[in-house]
């Protein structure tokens, strides 16, 4: 978990928002929505009818600071670590965007679930440097579930 928090971060803080020429904000994501079968949602949003789910994504929180890049698809198995047990990089830049930071955030905070059982979350948060933000991180899964 240290290892996935400390490379998203260090990818956050050092890629440059202003000349990155790729978007990965919510409001155009949200309009390339693609997946609007319930069923094939996680299981958190599968109560939400299809529009029920577009309205809350139509409304995002405000950023959390300056616009940074972000992987885009910021899953556990999309960063590389090496025998030292550090982040040496990341793969799957396909999504790479300027965005809030909590696209990736929620995403990586998510997917240690996925990967390594429950429990995880708070250990890549500390190690992003960051605490929990429930407003965001629901947001920012619930935009994953409908746009990627």
């Amino acid at each position: 978990m240290t290892a996935i928090g400390a490379g998203l971060r260090a990818l956050h803080d050092t890629l440059p928002a202003a000349s990155c020429p790729f978007s990965w904000q919510a409001r155009e994501r949200l309009s390339r929505a693609g997946h609007l079968d319930p069923g094939s949602w996680h299981p958190v949003h599968r109560q939400l009818s299809v529009a029920e789910a577009l309205a809350i994504a139509a409304d995002p929180p405000p950023a959390d600071g300056a616009p940074v890049v972000c992987h885009g698809d910021a899953c556990a198995p999309n960063t590389l670590i090496g025998d030292d047990g550090r982040w040496t990089g990341h793969v799957d830049l396909a999504r790479l965007g300027v965005a809030d930071r909590w696209a990736d955030i929620a995403v990586a905070s998510w997917s240690v679930g996925w990967n390594y059982g429950p429990g995880w979350e708070r250990a890549l948060l500390d190690a992003y440097g960051t605490g929990p933000d429930p407003e965001r991180t629901r947001y920012y899964r619930l935009l994953y579930d409908l746009a990627d």
